[in-house]
């Protein structure tokens, strides 16, 4: 089972950036998953955020946070990073880190982590 911790999280204000990176355990073959950040909102489901393939070449990202929002792994490092520019209060949210076999961000599946709490203030 693959072991994800997410960190970066915060609070910060609305127009801020803020990075989130997610460190999978030594013992993992990274390289061999797709990664990707999703968020949950209060008293709402979990949604995708952005996914990057297994050899960092395909990447997506949601609509909402298209031109802001940058996925980005090292697998040297085993890990995979989310930047988040130009925030806004909507963003708010716990940020999971997810790894995954496939590459269907439409449905959940795959290793989470613990998640981050990320909060923007207007």
């Amino acid at each position: 089972q693959a072991q994800l911790v997410e960190s970066g999280g915060g609070l910060v204000q609305a127009g801020g950036s803020l990075r989130l990176s997610c460190a999978a355990a030594s013992r993992v073959s990274f390289g061999i998953y797709h990664m990707g950040w999703y968020r949950q909102a209060p008293g709402s489901e979990r949604e995708f955020v952005a996914g990057i393939s297994s050899d960092g070449i395909i990447a997506h990202v949601a609509d909402s946070v298209k031109g802001r929002f940058t996925i980005s792994r090292d697998n040297g490092k085993n890990t995979v990073y989310l930047q988040m520019n130009s925030l806004k209060p909507e963003d708010t949210a716990v940020y999971y880190c997810n790894s995954r076999s496939d590459s269907d961000w439409s449905y959940l599946t795959g290793y989470w982590g613990q998640g981050t709490q990320v909060t923007v203030s207007s």
